[in-house]
């Protein structure tokens, strides 16, 4: 399986910082947000990953170079005009030569066996599997209601209507997909990848939900920037848990 990371985001919450580093590259627990997620990967077993670059993407480029010092392959993915998460995957389809592939936000800290999220989406032949989690604020962040067998029946409000049952989540930004998913998604256009998914529902396709129990954060603002510095402070999550930060 390929993975991808995107990337290209603005990060404007966390202005005025991000006007001179790229969301991707703010260091947490002294290590750049993305190397967290690099080594992730590089623990559960990938060797190949797609980064997807507009806002400051050089800096991005050489800070991580073709991946060597971690162990890893990676391809970039460069959008001159933001794509959003439908286009930026869209544009980058041709790496995946067709196979599935994991897509992770950027700019989020979490901690997740992918090894076990893989086997899932695997073992259930879904088109689609979100990770998400049970969070009070899940209708802010965009509600995710989740059925009968871990199925995803809407996704802010879209989807399935007047479903009997569901489970109140969110999205975690962490998904697994398969590319005849994006074929509808117009090339160079920017979009969501929300609206396949629900269009994959609305056809009746096997999209489903995983849910996250394990740390997460969005590192969205200053105030949740902060608190996941804290978070490492305090062991919450531990990057020695993924392996030695490549020196």
């Amino acid at each position: 399986m390929k993975a991808m990371i995107l990337a290209a985001g603005l990060g404007t919450r966390l202005r005025p910082l991000t006007n001179t580093i790229p969301k991707p590259l703010i260091p947490v627990g002294g290590t750049p947000l993305i190397v967290w997620n690099l080594l992730l990967l590089k623990h559960h077993g990938f060797h190949e990953v797609v980064i997807n670059l507009h806002h400051l993407g050089p800096m991005i480029e050489q800070a991580l170079g073709n991946g060597s010092k971690f162990g890893l392959r990676l391809i970039y993915s460069r959008e001159p005009v933001i794509l959003g998460t439908g286009g930026g995957i869209k544009q980058a389809e041709g790496y995946f030569a067709n196979d599935t592939v994991l897509v992770l936000n950027g700019d989020t800290l979490f901690d997740l066996d992918l090894s076990a999220l893989c086997a899932f989406h695997r073992e259930r032949n879904a088109v689609a599997t979100l990770v998400v989690r049970e969070d009070p604020e899940a209708v802010q962040w965009g509600l995710v209601e989740v059925g009968e067998e871990d199925r995803i029946v809407r996704i802010t409000g879209k989807g399935v209507p007047d479903p009997v049952s569901t489970k109140p989540r969110m999205f975690a930004g962490i998904h697994i997909l398969h590319p005849r998913i994006l074929r509808g998604v117009p090339k160079g256009v920017a979009s969501s990848i929300i609206d396949p998914y629900v269009g994959a529902i609305l056809r009746g396709e096997t999209v489903l939900g995983y849910d996250l129990t394990g740390y997460w954060s969005d590192v969205g603002t200053p105030e949740r920037y902060a608190q996941t510095e804290r978070d490492v402070m305090a062991g919450r999550i531990r990057i020695e848990d993924r392996q030695d930060v490549p020196g």
